[in-house]
């Protein structure tokens, strides 16, 4: 995955309440991976935290999109769909040739 993808992964699944722990166990990343793109994506402008101070879990954050992020995140899912299009379609090809080749 590159890194352009886990940002999108980890744009995509905030707006909930959660801990980084959890997200490093849904898209199969360490802690400190998830930590340190988290800390990117704030730097950009692209989401902020907000802590429950009356949670009894303080690890328990709500990481939103900015209108920056929201941006961002429809960037790299067009990047994405693209991307994948492209993968599609030389896939495509290459079963051809092959049928071609029976």
């Amino acid at each position: 995955m590159t890194n352009e993808e886990l940002e999108l992964s980890i744009l995509r699944s905030l707006g909930r309440v959660t801990t980084q722990k959890t997200l490093a166990d849904e898209l199969g990343y360490s802690v400190g991976k998830i930590n340190y793109v988290l800390k990117a994506l704030g730097a950009k402008g692209l989401l902020k935290v907000e802590n429950f101070y009356n949670n009894q879990n303080k690890k328990q954050y709500r990481y939103l999109l900015t209108p920056k992020g929201l941006e961002e995140k429809i960037s790299l899912t067009q990047k994405f769909i693209k991307r994948k299009k492209e993968e599609y379609e030389m896939l495509q090809h290459e079963l051809e040739m092959m049928r071609k080749i029976i």
